[in-house]
């Protein structure tokens, strides 16, 4: 899979102390991006699922996020590392630019297969129009954070 960059000790990426991994494209092309280099699957780096896992799992105190690009545009490899993070019991926040229910509705099993190992999804395209800088966690009104073991 391609990877962007993997970060430790993030506190703004989602609750507590996490490690973000983000991946490369993304099919959105959110005007403000504040990643758009993320958008070119070329720009990423490849990395195993051997590699990711091994690379989180070098800083045992922190959960995990899954950013990008989008990393539901890589859902085959991704949920793979999804499914061996909840192995070592990482709390996971996944960053879409998809809502739920376009994720929940997609023909693609992988999508879904990766949704089942998120905790907590932050949905929906990033609107500039509606950016706003007091929200904690994610960047536009329309977004939502969605504690997925309420759906």
């Amino acid at each position: 899979m391609k990877v962007m960059n993997i970060i430790h000790d993030s506190v703004v990426d989602g609750e507590g102390l996490r490690t973000v991994i983000f991946f490369a494209g993304c099919p959105h092309f959110c005007k403000g991006c504040h990643n758009p280099k993320s958008w070119n699957i070329r720009n990423g780096t490849e990395m195993t699922v051997e590699e990711v896992v091994e690379e989180v799992a070098s800083n045992p105190l922190t959960d995990v996020t899954l950013s990008g690009g989008d990393p539901f545009f890589q859902a085959r490899d991704v949920s793979q590392v999804a499914k061996r993070l909840k192995e070592l019991k990482k709390n996971i926040w996944a960053y879409t630019g998809y809502t739920l229910e376009q994720l929940l509705e997609s023909p693609d099993p992988y999508q879904q297969k990766l949704l089942h190992y998120c905790d907590v999804l932050v949905d929906g395209p990033f609107i500039l129009e509606e950016r706003d800088l007091t929200l904690n966690f994610y960047g536009s009104r329309n977004q939502r954070i969605i504690d997925l073991s309420q759906v």
